[in-house]
């Protein structure tokens, strides 16, 4: 069984059979859920806008999913 470091508080848990993996506990999962929520954490890169096109086509798909 492969043990790993929890990413948020550094403690040591086993990764199979942990329904909060990588984390060790519900309380780790949540805080670090918290810390992207609050843009503490984000993944590089430029803003970039959709154009219409784009922007009508996933109107259409989700017109046609409700239906």
């Amino acid at each position: 069984m492969p043990i790993v470091k929890c990413p948020q508080c550094g403690k040591e848990t086993e990764y199979n059979n942990n329904g909060f993996r990588p984390f060790c506990s519900e309380r780790c999962k949540l805080l670090d859920f918290g810390d992207w929520a609050n843009e503490k954490f984000g993944i590089a890169g430029e803003p970039t806008e959709m154009s219409d096109d784009e922007l009508d086509e996933i109107e259409r798909a989700l017109e046609k999913k409700e239906i």
